[in-house]
């Protein structure tokens, strides 16, 4: 809920708390220059109070259009904050409490893990145990309406935010499962559901290397998932490690240097943070108890949207010859963000400083003389706007890296171009996968699955117990003929034949062991993942030098 001047004819009183907020975030949070330019002298501030009034006036007075003024107050500070960064944002009350409940790691709802391919919104796994699991729910189950209202154009934030809810409230779903005639509606009893940031951890082919995907972000429970993953992992031989922070968005900077710490020597630099006084002593974060670091073999993986507390974590160890980096330029998102929660329950997330690697490279890429979409969303476009590299610096053990654009990889891999025949095949994939799992496609009655049957440790006659053969890929391709949103040509259907295999063996293990299954067996596929396992005696070496520096530097 955004306060009720926004949604009044009180417009002048909206660009007065407009302004002060304005005032206020650059008087305590900017530089005296922001403070000129957001308040000014009085005479300026009385000027820019006008203008934005009549502005809004003339807005309200004579717009022909629908007039959302909870929206236009909304844009209004956020197209403020956007001149000081791109990572200054406004939350209405209900953005502002998901974005606390996210970083608590868990929230009220229904457990479900659901997402939009192509047409809705659909169920791809549920929490076992959990409320819609209990209900009876499962993959594939199109989201057709929830509590009676009709959700079939709906996003997948809409639904995640309407099944969310107070803890023992219900919620009503109607679904349309695939070989059922008519929609199900399910009754649900909302519960605690947790948000892990770990999703994943498990031995690599029994052997010994393990894989912890800390792709959630960091929350308050980051650093105690992380642990219980490397306990349980290390009991079943693990001896080197794969960390995938890929698409890791950041979070918490308590609990990013908590992960870096199990791996560096007490006294080790992991993060320094400078805010907006030059001369005012940083805050530098160290290694404090730790006298036995984790000393394994350690690959890292990172993409381009790997940002924030992950890249802390990537270029404290990167830069102490921790760990090797391998795949993509990391986002590049090292402004520290204050939270501030202001009136009527909204929120103001503000920079109060910048990260830097404990060589000191500043991980913030530059984002002067390009626009706000450019920097999101246009990387190609961002990096030829700004093609100058920052610093050259060197780690512990000489190796040479550049600040001022994320953290750049040691071995580089970069993921397989998408492009529109790929997302076509992705989402016909899982649609004809959806009607196979119900026994709905003809001649191949053997890859009817029942129920999922949840596990987080796969054998070999799981895997093969739904082969990805000749006759199925060729069932395939003559179920796309029929759908033409997801159908291609010959030619294109050849060229993608390996990534065909792969996505049809993901959603059968996803429909019949869970996604967190499924995600397993597509890492087989995954060629920054496969370029990681190649890295691991690189990174052996990493380490082993790593170790002998520290027992040289010891008294």
């Amino acid at each position: 809920m955004v306060p009720q001047f926004f949604k009044t004819r009180a417009l002048p009183f909206v660009a007065i708390c407009i302004i002060a907020v304005a005032t206020l975030a650059g008087g305590y949070f900017g530089s005296p220059r922001v403070v000129h330019v957001a308040a000014g002298t009085p005479d300026a501030d009385e000027e820019l109070r006008t203008e934005f009034q009549e502005a809004l006036e003339t807005v309200q007075d004579s717009y022909a259009g629908r007039l959302d003024l909870e929206q236009l107050g909304k844009a209004s500070i956020q197209g403020m904050l956007h001149q000081l960064d791109p990572h200054s944002t406004f939350f209405t009350k209900t953005e502002f409490d998901d974005m606390q409940t996210e970083q608590s790691s868990r929230t009220y709802g229904i457990g479900v893990t659901i997402s939009k391919r192509y047409d809705r919104v659909y169920i791809l796994s549920v929490t076992p145990d959990g409320p819609s699991w209990r209900a009876g729910l499962r993959y594939g189950d199109a989201i057709l309406a929830i509590n009676k209202q009709n959700a079939e154009d709906w996003t997948t934030e809409k639904v995640m935010y309407a099944v969310r809810g107070e803890k023992g409230d219900s919620v009503e779903i109607t679904v349309e499962r695939a070989g059922v005639a008519n929609p199900i509606t399910f009754t649900i009893k909302r519960d605690e559901v947790k948000l892990p940031t770990v999703r994943n951890a498990f031995i690599i082919n029994q052997g010994s290397v393990g894989y912890i995907a800390l792709t959630g972000g960091f929350s308050a429970r980051t650093d105690e998932e992380v642990s219980e993953a490397m306990i349980h992992l290390k009991q079943e031989g693990m001896r080197q490690l794969v960390l995938d922070l890929r698409d890791n968005p950041g979070g918490l900077l308590d609990e990013a240097i908590k992960v870096a710490m199990k791996f560096l020597p007490p006294g080790e630099k992991i993060v320094e943070v400078r805010g907006r006084d030059e001369d005012a002593a940083p805050s530098i974060h160290r290694v404090l108890e730790n006298n036995v670091p984790e000393t394994m073999p350690i690959v890292i993986l990172i993409n381009r949207r790997t940002a924030s507390a992950s890249e802390v974590v990537a270029g404290a160890l990167q830069d102490h010859d921790r760990a090797l980096i391998v795949g993509e330029n990391s986002f590049g998102k090292g402004l520290v963000q204050g939270v501030f929660r202001l009136w009527g329950g909204t929120g103001l997330v503000l920079t109060t400083a910048r990260y830097y690697t404990p060589t000191g490279r500043l991980i913030q890429r530059s984002y002067a003389n390009m626009s706000f979409y450019d920097y999101y969303f246009n990387r190609g476009e961002a990096e030829r706007l700004d093609a100058t590299r920052g610093d050259a610096l060197h780690t512990d053990g000489g190796r040479l890296v550049y600040g001022g654009g994320g953290i750049t990889p040691d071995i580089e891999a970069k993921a397989p171009e998408t492009g529109a025949v790929r997302g076509r095949l992705f989402y016909g994939a899982f649609h004809f996968v959806r009607q196979l799992a119900a026994g709905q496609v003809a001649a191949m009655r053997e890859y009817r699955i029942g129920e999922t049957q949840y596990k987080t440790k796969l054998t070999a006659d799981d895997i093969n117990r739904y082969p990805i053969t000749d006759a199925l890929v060729a069932t395939f391709r003559a179920y796309l003929a029929t759908k033409p949103p997801f159908n291609v040509s010959e030619a294109q259907f050849n060229s993608k034949l390996d990534y065909i295999r792969s996505q049809l063996r993901r959603e059968l293990i996803s429909a019949a062991y869970g996604a967190d299954a499924g995600d397993q067996v597509y890492l087989a596929d995954d060629v920054q993942f496969r370029k990681a396992l190649e890295s691991l005696d690189q990174a052996r070496a990493l380490a082993d030098t790593a170790r002998r520096a520290r027992a040289d530097r010891q008294p």
